[in-house]
């Protein structure tokens, strides 16, 4: 990422509190700089030297990090805006710190990022052409309660969903979310030209090389037994519909051409069993084994989680009524 030289200026004053800044942020002397880095796991230990200067200097450094996908800054950039946005440092007159948002996104959105507050306190930074939000945490690591609480309403909903709504509800909006672009439902309803696949979508190398994705979804469980039971999807199912996905070509609009598929999902509302990956892996050749990628229950959980998405209405608790709501007459 390259900002603006003023934009940056801005942003260290910010960080150093000065000037118009001293009563929404934090006055910041040499060592409470120093601190302030550490705090945002960058090695920066201030020299002496004008603040806002060094500041400016160690802020080109971390635009200039590895980006983690072409619509994400570099996770050090992150963690500066929320260090800055912590709810323990509010002021005095602040205490929620929307003033001190406001002006922090007065200098975010003039580089087209904006920060926000999610619905734990956090603060968080979205692309705003894109929408995406940047999201640097492990869908592996240990959950919030809160966090707990949303999956196992979205597990309540995998379990009652169809799979037309799994694909509109869940699937898209969460590879939206992840960085992908032009995710389009294949005519999965009416089962028109899908070519094996429910979903196709493309994702931006650094390199601003396009890899291509389609998507084969099944509501249930996905196993390798002799007969499906009720909700069981059986993976010799999937095999035909793979090999389609893989030898068939898809149109994108935006080059005006005919691409094909670089890799498969394949991925089940329930679990994935250990039998059906092996048995699929086995019926495929080597270069098309190195395409397919799995995609269970649990991982659609932890990273529809950890990435802050909405849930999708029908899996909201539904409102309670109380003593007054009842179907009296007056």
């Amino acid at each position: 990422m390259k900002w603006k030289k003023r934009n940056v200026r801005a942003l260290a004053d910010i960080i150093c509190g000065n000037d118009e800044y001293q009563n929404l942020f934090r006055y910041r002397s040499s060592s409470y700089l120093t601190e302030f880095f550490e705090d945002c796991d960058l090695e920066y230990v201030h020299d002496g030297s004008t603040r806002w200067a060094w500041v400016a200097d160690r802020l080109d450094e971390v635009l200039l990090h590895p980006q983690p996908g072409p619509n994400v800054p570099p996770v050090g950039f992150i963690n500066i805006v929320r260090n800055l946005l912590t709810k323990t440092e509010a002021a005095e007159g602040d205490e929620d710190r929307t003033k001190a948002l406001a002006a922090l996104n007065r200098v975010l959105t003039a580089e087209g990022w904006e920060a926000f507050y999610d619905d734990h306190g956090l603060a968080q930074v979205r692309h705003i052409a894109t929408n995406t939000i940047a999201e640097t945490a492990n869908p592996h690591r240990p959950m919030t309660p809160a966090e707990l609480q949303r999956k196992e309403q979205l597990t309540s909903y995998l379990e009652r969903c169809s799979e037309d709504e799994l694909i509109e509800e869940v699937l898209i909006p969460l590879f939206r979310q992840l960085g992908f672009h032009r995710v389009t439902a294949a005519g999965h309803k009416d089962k028109a030209l899908e070519y094996g696949k429910d979903l196709w979508m493309k994702f931006t190398l650094p390199t601003l090389h396009v890899l291509y994705f389609g998507i084969q979804a099944k509501k249930g469980k996905l196993d390798a037994s002799g007969m499906g039971k009720s909700g069981t999807a059986n993976v010799g199912e999937i095999l035909n519909q793979v090999t389609m996905m893989l030898g068939h070509e898809i149109f994108d609009p935006e080059l005006n051409r005919r691409v094909l598929v670089d890799h498969a999902f394949i991925v089940a509302g329930g679990e994935i069993t250990k039998a059906a990956r092996n048995w699929l892996g086995g019926r495929l050749d080597a270069s098309k084994r190195s395409q397919v990628m799995f995609m269970d229950r649990d991982d659609i959980l932890n990273l529809y989680v950890v990435t802050n998405l909405p849930l999708p209405s029908g899996a909201l608790p539904s409102p309670t009524l109380n003593n007054f709501d009842a179907d009296i007459p007056f």
